[in-house]
């Protein structure tokens, strides 16, 4: 594991411009729910949404990188107000160093949530790598913060806490919501 002291999570933290999320297994429990005629469904935490509202109105910019398609990602971002959205993504360290050409960011002010092996190649490529508590154990090893809560579980919630805490002096921090 290459765990780091607090201070160094915090202090990397305060830097992150862009967080950077896998879906299922992430923002999802991982699992799979399916309707009888086959339409595809996903379970998103409320509290997730309001802690990525919180990072957005605190002037981090928030991503969505995924090996899916699911239209249910689509319309959740769209209500969240996430604008970088890329689904289909076989390679999400190619995409992840595009997105972050076009903003002008270096990958050292990234943090990348994660849980399975498609992951592994951003995670360690950006500043601030973060396995949920229930990823792969390959993820876990990378990373420099594993969360207390699983994906789909707060985990998402718990980091952008952490984020909006050292980005808290900033104006922004204390705008209002929109509907989540």
């Amino acid at each position: 594991m290459t765990l780091i002291t607090q201070a160094e999570l915090e202090a990397r933290l305060a830097q992150v411009q862009l967080l950077a999320l896998d879906v299922d297994g992430v923002l999802t429990d991982g699992g799979l729910y399916y309707t009888e005629t086959g339409e595809e469904l996903k379970k998103f935490n409320v509290k997730d949404g309001l802690g990525i509202q919180r990072s957005m109105g605190c002037g981090v910019q928030v991503a969505i990188l995924s090996a899916g398609s699911s239209s249910a990602t689509l319309h959740r971002a769209k209500r969240l107000g996430i604008q970088h959205v890329y689904l289909r993504v076989p390679d999400k360290l190619a995409a992840l160093k595009q997105l972050c050409a076009t903003l002008s960011l270096s990958l050292d002010r990234v943090a990348y949530i994660g849980d399975d092996l498609v992951d592994i190649p951003a995670m360690q490529a950006v500043g601030v790598p973060i396995a949920v508590a229930d990823a792969m154990p390959e993820n876990q090893a990378v990373a420099v913060y594993i969360t207390h809560k699983g994906g789909g579980q707060g985990a998402v919630r718990e980091i952008c806490d952490l984020i909006a805490k050292q980005h808290s002096s900033s104006e922004h921090a204390r705008s209002s919501y929109q509907s989540i």
